[in-house]
């Protein structure tokens, strides 16, 4: 047995690589100025970092301009929030929000919120693995939409959305598109301009930076936006507050170290979630996959064991394998997954379900470790059942 559990649940977060650490460290202690201290050497070393990592996160995804935040939740209420109240107080028409019920609940507790400050909010469907179509979206279009809010990957089941043809539908109807990039940033390939993104958020701790820091993307023709944050006019007046410098530096080394070996990483995630899923589907009679099969991210596996409970199942594995039954967001709630429920599973399947992520520290070892471990739990709380 290993010291500590083998480490499955990277959508919940990443563990921040070492050269990102290090490229974070002069700014605790050396570099420690201000970024907004324009007056000496240490604010202005501070900025110029400050400016670098901004242009880098900004190039990594397409976009025109970063506006740092302390993570994608701020990012998405920034989007959200302050979208509708720039059209309010332009006294503009438009007040619709299209988007899914498999969002993460950093957008789906934002527009039941906005719904009672006078938006409609417009729900899509969604298939049996997650999936929107494009057409759904272009029939939900009209004058009065206020923006189209569709994720890249979805944080539970993994599903990949074909945002470039949903992007393509909010461009024929000059309607802005806001996706959630938090969890697709660094794994997949990201172009807002190719996609017809305008709005896009990021997290750091997603993509082995470190915690607390995120940003939203605009490209140049990006709605305008009502500042949620006041208080100093930072980030070119969206955001008020004293940025974190070490924070959003660490973010750039994230992405780039990312980029840098994305497809390569991606292929062996890949091959070893299917070998996860291989070994479990054969131990495990009538072990069902969650979420499109091969429309996912490549190190995402979620998957439900019928005639098991999942909270058993996971105190079980505790010591052994560290991994979820959903969103890391609402894991002290025993609930059934929103996003299942949303894709037609049943109640009591969606309590039975795991939600493997695997990562770049991820073996084959592993995988296959904790495969016989899933698998033995399974099978001891089936025959006690």
């Amino acid at each position: 047995m290993n010291a500590r559990p083998i480490y499955l649940d990277h959508q919940a977060t990443t563990p921040t690589a070492s050269s990102v650490v290090e490229a974070m460290l002069p700014y605790f202690h050396e570099s420690f100025g201000n970024a907004s201290s324009r007056t000496h050497a240490y604010g202005w070393d501070a900025e110029e970092a400050a400016e670098s990592a901004r242009a880098t996160v900004t190039r990594a995804v397409g976009g025109h301009k970063t506006v740092f935040t302390s993570g994608a939740t701020e990012a998405l209420n920034l989007a959200l929030r302050g979208r509708l109240e720039a059209e309010l107080r332009s006294s503009g028409p438009r007040r619709r929000i299209i988007t899914q019920p498999t969002e993460h609940k950093a957008v789906l507790d934002v527009v039941q919120d906005l719904a009672e400050a006078g938006a409609e909010i417009v729900w899509l469907p969604v298939d049996e693995t997650g999936l929107v179509r494009a057409e759904d979206v272009a029939d939900r279009l009209d004058s009065t939409t206020l923006l189209v809010c569709v994720m890249a990957a979805n944080n539970e089941i993994g599903t990949l959305q074909p945002i470039r043809s949903v992007g393509a539908a909010c461009a024929d109807a000059r309607v802005p598109l806001l996706v959630d990039g938090a969890q697709a940033a660094g794994k997949v390939r990201i172009d807002m301009a190719r996609d017809g993104v305008h709005m896009l958020a990021l997290s750091g701790h997603k993509m082995y930076g470190p915690k607390g820091v995120g940003a939203l993307v605009l490209t140049r023709d990006a709605p305008p936006l009502r500042a949620q944050m006041l208080g100093g006019d930072h980030e070119d007046g969206l955001r008020s507050g004293t940025l974190n410098v070490p924070g959003v530096v660490g973010m750039a080394a994230a992405i780039q170290l990312c980029l840098a070996e994305l497809d390569e990483e991606a292929e062996r995630q890949a091959n070893l979630r299917d070998v996860l899923w291989a070994n479990l589907k054969q131990a495990i009679p009538n072990a069902t996959l969650n979420g499109h099969p091969q429309a996912r991210l490549p190190g995402n596996l979620n998957i439900s064991f019928p005639g098991v409970e999942g909270e058993a199942l996971l105190m079980s594995l505790k010591d052994v394998v560290a991994v979820s039954s959903g969103s890391a967001c609402t894991s002290a709630t025993v609930a059934p997954s929103h996003v299942l429920r949303a894709i037609g599973v049943s109640k009591a399947l969606a309590l039975s379900t795991l939600r493997f992520g695997l990562g770049r520290s991820t073996s084959e070892e592993d995988v296959l470790q904790a495969a016989g471990h899933v698998a033995a739990q399974v099978l001891r709380l089936r025959r006690m059942s």
